[in-house]
């Protein structure tokens, strides 16, 4: 199985290829075959090295020098891990369930564009499954730079909508920022180290000053904030949702944003080196949980709740690696791809009964037309609240108690963001499917449940969200159960172990799911029969302006940006520069005219120039010092 490591992200890049090239050639069933086939084959073999590296250990493949100079070596080599092979299964087996949705949810696109689609959707696996593949910083890079381009492809799809381009380009411009840092990150590695390959970059970590450590890490964590959309990166996320509702739970739920979880956690040992990292990274964390959920409970476009939700656990996910519970951030990477994924997936399938209508306002009783929706929507829901038994639950828990034993004021915090996590999403539940519909009667008319390729995708994943926590059960219900610690052991060997009596564990537990519970009573008690359906005012307005954070970046950044641009352009450029080269052009022209006017056309004329140097010529031979002398006096 180990001689297969190729065929993972090599599978992707051949549908990509294939579809892209043959769009206009292919039809949407053969588009469809190729795109979902490619994946799922990645998805077994992937599964087939889970099983190996379970077993055997870690699989390093190298397969020929990328940078061979002079003092660096770096091998184009695939590492497959405790780490790596978690994030595969998660990047293709959801990746899988939302190709297969697209089918149904695009099929209205025309060939070409149907082909299109899934070539971007290809491209994108195959970049994030060499980002967590490599075997060294500079492969992830690749990768980490192609989900910026597949981003950039999928979020304006829909190339003809100015508003999606600005939204794309605002996506790959701030992405962009980040990943500045994260390369200047990758060049203190290579300046102090010499290498970018994890087993030497990690076994020489020891002879790095606190200064560079505390360095390269901040420097790579500024990429992270980038592609993770944290403070002050993430505006771009909300308005990615601009893309097709799949590619918003493919790049935007459950797999390109956690890059940034999984560099820092695969960079654990560098980390956990650096305490004024660490903390920053905490800090960067809550506040990021708590300023998207204040922000979520007064978004009324569905996608947009959802977005803000995924920014806040993404915060959470970094709460996490700030206070070193590691393998708690990562195991919430895996239970979010799960009801992340299940959440924009339901969304879309709402968007798809209700004719592309996003406005929760405009919904209602929903859940006696989309009964299959409903309940998987609604698991969705009760596991992002971290309600017990369901997947939320045990990743939040053990992020919180990590927390709890680095700082109670970070528990509270993150309790607080819990508690508005649970508000928000149940307040869009009601809104959505309880009460009495408001829509207009041509969409009630035409409200039914989606197809089979929507609903299975959905149960599946909703599967997946009640039941995929279990593995990570902590230490205080069942003593050594936490299957998903013992496997990552390996790779994160640097992890806070959070000590503290079980009563405690077992106070700070109940307390979050109480907090969480009476969030969710509150809100369907308050927005089952009475909506929200006008414009919100004073801080529900502040809120529902997203704190004018985008705003203060226009007033505070881009505007003098364009104002700057303005200046080069029409000062420096145009009336400079253009000036200098039109004004040579300018002279030549006006002197080339007048020189001209030498030329009238008359012998006479003619005649009197020639004699006249003649006679020049023969005073110069006759005394060139004379005349030299002469005309030094003239000019």
């Amino acid at each position: 199985m180990s001689q297969l490591v190729y065929l993972v992200p090599l599978l992707p890049l051949a549908g990509f290829l294939i579809n892209g090239l043959l769009r206009k050639s292919l039809s949407k069933q053969a588009v469809s075959i190729i795109g979902c086939g490619v994946i799922l084959i990645a998805f077994l073999i992937s599964l087939g090295l889970f099983f190996q590296v379970k077993a055997n250990g870690p699989i390093i493949q190298t397969y020929f020098n990328f940078i061979d100079i002079k003092g660096l070596n770096i091998p184009f080599s695939f590492q497959v891990d405790a780490l790596s092979v978690l994030f595969m299964l998660i990047i293709t087996g959801v990746g899988f369930l939302i190709h297969v949705y697209s089918t149904s949810y695009m099929h209205e696109e025309s060939t070409p564009h149907f082909a299109r689609y899934f070539s971007f959707l290809n491209l994108f696996v195959f970049s994030m499954l060499l980002l967590v593949m490599g075997g060294n910083y500079l492969i992830l890079f690749l990768g980490w730079e192609g989900v910026g381009l597949c981003s950039y492809l999928l979020i304006g799809y829909w190339f003809k909508n100015t508003d999606y381009n600005y939204a794309a380009k605002k996506a790959f411009i701030m992405n962009r920022i980040g990943d500045v840092g994260f390369l200047l990150g990758i060049f203190w590695l290579v300046a102090k180290l010499g290498t970018l390959t994890y087993g030497n970059v990690f076994a020489a970590a020891g002879n790095l000053s606190a200064v560079d450590v505390t360095g390269i890490t901040i420097l790579l964590f500024i990429g992270a904030t980038g592609k993770s959309a944290q403070i002050p990166l993430y505006t771009w996320l909300p308005d990615a949702m601009a893309g097709p509702t799949p590619v918003s739970a493919l790049i935007h739920a459950a797999t390109m944003v956690t890059a940034g979880v999984y560099m820092i956690a695969r960079s654990n040992i560098l980390y956990s080196m650096s305490a004024v990292t660490e903390n920053v990274i905490a800090i960067i964390g809550i506040a990021t949980v708590l300023l998207a959920a204040t922000i979520a409970i007064k978004q009324n476009d569905i996608k947009k709740v959802l977005a803000y939700s995924t920014v806040s656990q993404l915060g959470y996910m970094f709460l996490g690696l700030g206070v070193g519970a590691y393998n708690g951030a990562v195991f919430h990477v895996m239970t979010h791809a799960f009801f992340k994924a299940l959440l924009f997936l339901g969304a879309g399938s709402v968007i798809h009964a209700m004719g592309n209508e996003q406005d929760i306002r405009k919904m209602g009783g929903l859940r006696k037309y989309m009964p299959v929706t409903h309940i998987t929507f609604l698991l969705g829901c009760l596991a992002i609240s971290g309600i017990p038994p369901f997947s939320g639950f045990f990743s939040k828990d053990e992020i919180l108690a990590a927390a709890y034993a680095k700082n109670p004021v970070l528990w509270v915090l993150g309790v607080a963001g819990a508690a508005l996590t649970a508000f928000y999403m149940f307040r869009l539940y009601a809104t959505t499917f309880l009460g009495s519909f408001r829509g207009t009667h041509d969409q009630e008319h035409h409200l039914h449940e989606s197809p089979a390729a929507i609903t299975l995708p959905l149960i599946a994943l909703a599967i997946l969200s009640v039941i995929g926590g279990w593995i990570g059960i902590p230490a205080v219900m069942i003593p050594d159960a936490n299957a998903f610690h013992h496997f990552l052991q390996p790779v994160i060997t640097t992890e806070a172990i959070a000590e503290m009596p079980h009563a405690t564990e077992w106070l700070l537990m109940v307390v979050s799911v109480a907090v969480a519970v009476i969030a969710i009573l509150i809100a369907l008690g308050k927005f089952t029969k009475r909506p929200e359906l006008n414009e919100p005012q004073g801080l529900g307005g502040f809120l529902a302006h997203k704190w004018y954070i985008d705003e203060l970046y226009d007033a505070v950044i881009v505007n003098p940006l364009n104002a700057l641009a303005g200046f080069f352009k029409n000062i420096i450029e145009k009336s400079g520069i253009d000036g200098i080269v039109n004004g040579v052009g300018r002279f030549i022209l006006y002197s080339s005219r007048q020189v001209r006017l030498v030329q009238s056309g008359q012998v006479g004329s003619y005649i009197l120039f020639m004699v006249l140097a003649i006679i020049v010529l023969v005073l110069i031979w006759i005394n060139d010092g004379y005349i030299y002398t002469y005309l030094s006096k003239i000019f």
